[in-house]
């Protein structure tokens, strides 16, 4: 069912962007703490968001709330706001 978004693939998409999220509070770049507290305000909120919406059965919104939680973290990754290797969980260079 690759064009189903299913209560499985929520769940695997708010472990890895909960993982995400994790991985780059702890390794936040000196001197743009700013921009860093920014961005996971913004992924957290929507992660809030995404829980919302998986409880009111919309899945469509709450994959889109993850997809946008986890954009932010990538932007950071990639900008350098956040010291971060991981390929996996990250679009890195």
């Amino acid at each position: 069912m690759k064009d189903k978004i299913t209560n499985q693939k929520l769940d695997k998409y708010f472990k890895i962007t909960s993982s995400a999220l994790k991985k780059v509070k702890k390794n936040r770049i000196k001197g743009k703490e700013i921009f860093a507290k920014e961005i996971i305000e913004m992924c957290s909120n929507y992660i809030s968001d995404a829980k919302y919406f998986k409880e009111k059965q919309d899945f469509v919104n709450a994959f889109a709330a993850l997809n946008y939680a986890h954009g932010w973290l990538d932007a950071g990754v990639r900008l350098d706001i956040f010291n971060v290797k991981d390929n996996k969980l990250f679009t890195v260079k």
